[in-house]
């Protein structure tokens, strides 16, 4: 019985992280199609922006939650404004423009800061299930993933910014007719998704080591995610991590985490040979 509840949180936890690493680039990819292969970069710069911060003195939960995304969303305005902006409706100018920005922050930062290894202590403790220990920090993770995913679906749902991005991406002809600037829309969307990136670093800053070169370790899985997921955004997301987030864990607890992250690619290769129109091609259709 312990056992099946250590596996079962480390499984919503494995979920939780997929969601949590991939709402940026769901944002991004998903509403703006823009490939954006800096997002790992993004996740570092979050990362660090956190770390910084702790040290700084301001609270770690601040630092997190507050300031990562500031960051990284205000530099995203910079990005989208100086690049992005330029490259709209042009999918290989995009993906080579943004692989350039990535080597150049990995750059910058490997010079300003090292190669060295960063980190800050996981906040709270643990608390014991049986004879296993569970961080509580863990179980945070879980929770501020609910929560994320309950925020985005209420802002693009129920509020007028949601709306009129949401009718911006369908059409910027139309809304530009009616008064609304599709540039405006497209930099503050764009804004948001580095924001979130921006969290995803300074959440996975406790539990992971940072790095100049982390982005490399979360920029395929946040790709697969979103690509696995399909159209949709918040469907898509929340059931993409939740197949791989179970296969990974499932099989990381059978052999090893190595095959875990093996097993995890090869079902998303698998999974796009039968749907390749992602999961909400498929099934989910008319969900958000």
């Amino acid at each position: 019985m312990d056992l099946a509840l250590i596996v079962s949180v480390q499984v919503l936890y494995a979920i939780a992280t997929l969601v949590i690493i991939s709402s940026g680039l769901a944002v991004i990819f998903g509403m703006m199609r823009v490939i954006n292969l800096a997002h790992g970069e993004f996740l570092m710069l979050g990362a660090y922006s956190a770390i910084f911060a702790t040290k700084a003195g301001v609270n770690i939960w601040v630092a997190m939650l507050v300031v990562a995304p500031i960051c990284v969303g205000l530099f995203g305005i910079v990005v989208e404004r100086l690049i992005i902006r330029h490259l709209y409706g042009r999918m290989v100018d995009t993906m080579l423009a943004t692989w350039g920005l990535s080597l150049l922050c990995v750059g910058l930062v490997t010079s300003l800061i090292g190669n060295t290894t960063s980190g800050v202590s996981t906040p709270e403790g643990s608390f014991s299930i049986g004879a296993y220990s569970v961080s509580l920090y863990t179980m945070a993770l879980i929770v501020i993933a609910v929560l994320l995913l309950l925020a985005i679906r209420w802002v693009l749902r129920s509020t007028d910014w949601g709306l009129i991005a949401r009718g911006t991406m369908q059409n910027p002809g139309m809304a530009d007719v009616l008064g609304i600037s599709p540039t405006r829309v497209y930099s503050i969307t764009f804004a948001v998704g580095a924001a979130l990136s921006g969290l995803a670093g300074g959440l996975l800053a406790p539990v992971s080591g940072v790095v100049p070169t982390m982005g490399g370790s979360f920029i395929a899985k946040a790709f697969i995610t979103v690509i696995g997921g399909g159209s949709s955004i918040l469907a898509g997301t929340v059931s993409a991590s939740a197949l791989f987030g179970l296969i990974n864990q499932l099989a990381t607890f059978i052999t090893t985490p190595v095959f875990g992250e093996v097993a995890l690619f090869i079902a998303a290769v698998v999974m796009l040979r039968m749907l390749p129109q992602g999961i909400t091609g498929r099934f989910f259709k008319g969900s958000l």
